[in-house]
């Protein structure tokens, strides 16, 4: 490979959350950290490079969304997803859960029904509820180790509802949904008058042969009727930019969603939030391409361990992203005893399943973007402390 996803950075005191945040939350700092969705390999050198040279300037002014920034998406979403878009139909967010946040603020009011498929990244329901609108759970079926939608009920809960938050790719699970399944959910949505928003951070994580479809490319319906979130933050490890983008092809939901961005002074961006963008998109595929590599190796050589030393742990294989989802159901301990278990017993910070709600209790979230032999002593650890506990 050209890039080392091999090489082990320290990351203290760099104020990163993954490891600062240790002591606060689990009471104490000797714990591999697991949890936060970045990785622990170097940014890519073409995006560093680019802020670097940024910063050579002696003058940190205001700034503006160069033509280059837009080109740069449009020129991406085309390549990888044969979807045609417009500078127009793009709209720039500090961040996507800021700008589900703004969504909701645009397109609901307090006490409309907003619906969710749990167990999903739990900001969609906490910044649901801390505008004082009512979340809805719609749970997602686990069968053969992957998520499924219930239709049946999707059909009936999404009744009544203002807005549908979709996580596509699927986090924690993986799972990459369908060109039907975004059909189908289209069609409920239009004919309900329910709005989407789908959040699709983890797409360009997609690995093969899986191939992801954004939502508003499957029908008229969709594209009319959708705000699709994007960035990339996740697949070029530059979560701590916060530069996001929507996309929205209807004239009318992109008015209102601009006159409140613009009028609120949400959408100026700062000064490496539009370069790293562009230099992601046009560096990045190599990057991506060896990245993916490894990182579906990191996943293969953890579902191996698990099989061949801890059974009863059983992992759902992403079809996407770098999180796998861990079923601890089989060790049958309360919630709170199996974070003590990882935390105590095994040193691993991992994400509490039920923070995904209560879909998600007898699950862990683990983070497997980081160097092999890193994974590697997390799962002796493990190995060590499920033989100590249950063998």
């Amino acid at each position: 490979m050209k890039y080392n996803f091999d090489e082990i950075i320290d990351r203290s005191g760099t104020d990163a959350l993954k490891q600062e945040a240790l002591l606060p939350r689990w009471g104490r700092d000797d714990l591999i950290p697991l949890w936060v969705a970045d990785m622990d390999f170097a940014t890519p050198p073409f995006i560093m490079e680019t802020l670097q040279k940024r910063c050579q300037h002696p003058i940190l002014g205001y700034t503006n969304k160069p033509d280059s920034y837009y080109t740069a998406i449009i020129n991406w979403v085309k390549k990888r997803y044969s979807w045609d878009i417009e500078r127009s139909l793009i709209s720039f967010t500090p961040g996507i859960v800021a700008g589900l946040a703004f969504a909701i603020k645009c397109f609901t009011s307090p006490g409309d029904k907003v619906l969710v498929m749990p167990p999903v990244y739990h900001p969609f329901f906490l910044v649901t509820k801390n505008e004082d609108r009512e979340v809805i759970f719609c749970p997602l079926i686990l069968k053969d180790r992957q998520y499924h939608i219930d239709f049946e009920r999707f059909e009936e809960q999404v009744k009544n509802c203002k807005v549908f938050i979709l996580c596509n790719p699927h986090n924690p699970g993986g799972r990459v949904w369908s060109a039907e399944e975004l059909k189908r959910i289209a069609s409920i949505c239009a004919k309900n008058k329910v709005l989407v928003f789908s959040d699709e951070i983890h797409a360009d994580l997609t690995f093969p042969p899986y191939h992801h479809t954004p939502f508003a490319t499957v029908s008229e319906e969709a594209a009319n009727n959708s705000l699709i979130f994007m960035s990339p933050s996740k697949a070029f490890n530059m979560a701590g930019l916060a530069s996001s983008f929507c996309i929205i092809k209807n004239d009318s939901l992109r008015r209102i969603f601009k006159k409140f961005t613009d009028g609120s002074d949400l959408a100026e961006g700062h000064i490496f939030a539009f370069r790293s963008v562009e230099a992601a998109y046009n560096y990045g595929e190599e990057w991506l391409s060896q990245v993916l590599e490894y990182l579906q190796e990191n996943i293969n050589y953890t579902d191996r361990y698990l099989k061949e030393k801890m059974p009863r742990i059983k992992a759902i294989i992403p079809q996407a992203s770098y999180l796998i989802f861990l079923d601890c159901r089989e060790l049958h301990l309360s919630p709170k005893t199996l974070v003590d278990f990882f935390v105590d017993k095994a040193h691993l910070a991992l994400n509490d399943g039920s923070m995904f709600g209560k879909e998600g209790e007898g699950f862990m979230r683990i983070n497997i973007a980081c160097p092999r032999i890193i994974l590697t002593k997390a799962l002796r650890q493990l190995e060590k402390a499920y033989h100590n506990t249950f063998e």
